[in-house]
């Protein structure tokens, strides 16, 4: 990966994204891909969409989610603690101790950890219980009280983990909220990639939003693009560490090549093109099984309008949700290539039809 894409990648996710508060890191995107998109807009919802050969035929839609699980705070305690609601699908047992920014207008990022009571201080009863409860967490920004807390944030201010990202042996990178950035990562690495490309096709590579909420960023922007086909690319689980059923999730490896999916979200043609220009250009891919609906970007896509020829390229991925997700960067740039390949030999002659 070259030093400039491995740096934006690096700065989106040090970019505050949970869903509904995505303008941070779409700013990011937009200054990294006016460099060499045609055509960059926002729409109402804060999807940002940018186009290659946008004169061309037939449209071609890109999508990864900027947006990213987190936390709102919902209550200032008298002693000036934050009670708070999640943002999406978060597990309330990884969250105490963990260091947090929660995100205000006027003070910018405000430290704080998430409280709970120490074991030493807990009944019998409480030890032994394995639920973690989000009413008994807090989040402790150091305030003395109520008025302080109030100086530095608001209710209705966004929750993160601690943002950033570092390399971890060999090709992997840790940090919180690789889902879905990567995916838009990846979608701008198709646009570069494509702009040096003479293509027929029209490709609009989107940064959705409120994926995490029910794939609503997708929803809008896909109405807004109207394309013939459509491929989202997210992250998966991999499948490659302690404690994962192989048999049952499925056996998905980091650095192994990015997966894909085939099963009723998927269009069969599409599907088949991306497995042969992978082929084709010799770049590593595993098949995912996916017997319904993915829950990803594609599942809005693939129902826009009349229906799109949909398709899914995800990353492998260790710890999602959690504030130590880890994928790898060659994973990433094979990601980037292959849809490149795919979607370079788009053209108006094509009939993506299954019947």
């Amino acid at each position: 990966m070259t030093k400039d894409s491995l740096q934006f990648l690096g700065n989106m996710m040090a970019a505050p994204s949970p869903s509904g508060f995505e303008q941070p890191v779409q700013r990011v995107v937009r200054e990294r891909v006016a460099k060499f998109a045609d055509e960059v807009r926002g729409d109402l919802h804060g999807n940002l969409i940018a186009a290659v050969n946008p004169t061309g035929s037939p449209r071609v839609m890109l999508a990864g989610h900027c947006d990213q699980v987190g936390l709102m705070v919902q209550h200032i305690t008298d002693d000036g603690y934050l009670n708070f609601a999640t943002v999406g699908g978060v597990d309330a047992i990884i969250l105490a101790g963990q260091r947090v920014w929660v995100h205000n207008r006027e003070a910018g990022a405000v430290r704080g950890v998430i409280g709970r009571k120490p074991v030493h201080l807990m009944s019998p009863e409480e030890r032994e219980g394995a639920k973690v409860k989000l009413e008994s967490l807090f989040i402790d920004i150091g305030a003395k009280d109520k008025k302080a807390a109030k100086k530095l944030v608001q209710v209705g201010d966004a929750v993160t983990y601690q943002l950033g990202m570092e390399e971890l042996d060999g090709d992997l990178v840790m940090g919180a909220g690789f889902d879905d950035k990567v995916g838009v990562f990846v979608v701008m690495e198709v646009l570069r990639l494509l702009k040096k490309r003479k293509i027929s096709c029209a490709v609009y590579g989107v940064s959705t939003v409120q994926e995490e909420l029910g794939l609503r960023g997708a929803q809008t922007s896909a109405y807004s693009i109207d394309p013939l086909v459509g491929i989202a690319i997210d992250v998966t689980h991999a499948t490659d560490y302690a404690g994962v059923d192989a048999a049952r999730c499925g056996e998905i490896k980091m650095g192994e090549g990015p997966t894909i999916a085939r099963g009723p979200n998927i269009n069969p043609i599409v599907g088949d093109m991306l497995i042969d220009a992978a082929k084709g250009a010799k770049i590593p891919y595993q098949a995912e099984p996916c017997p319904r609906g993915t829950g990803t970007d594609a599942n809005a896509i693939q129902i826009s309008r009349s229906g799109v020829a949909a398709g899914l390229v995800s990353i492998p991925n260790r710890y999602m949700h959690t504030p130590v997700e880890i994928v790898s960067v060659k994973d990433l740039e094979n990601a980037a290539k292959l849809i490149a390949e795919m979607v370079a030999g788009i053209d108006d002659s094509m009939d993506f039809r299954p019947v």
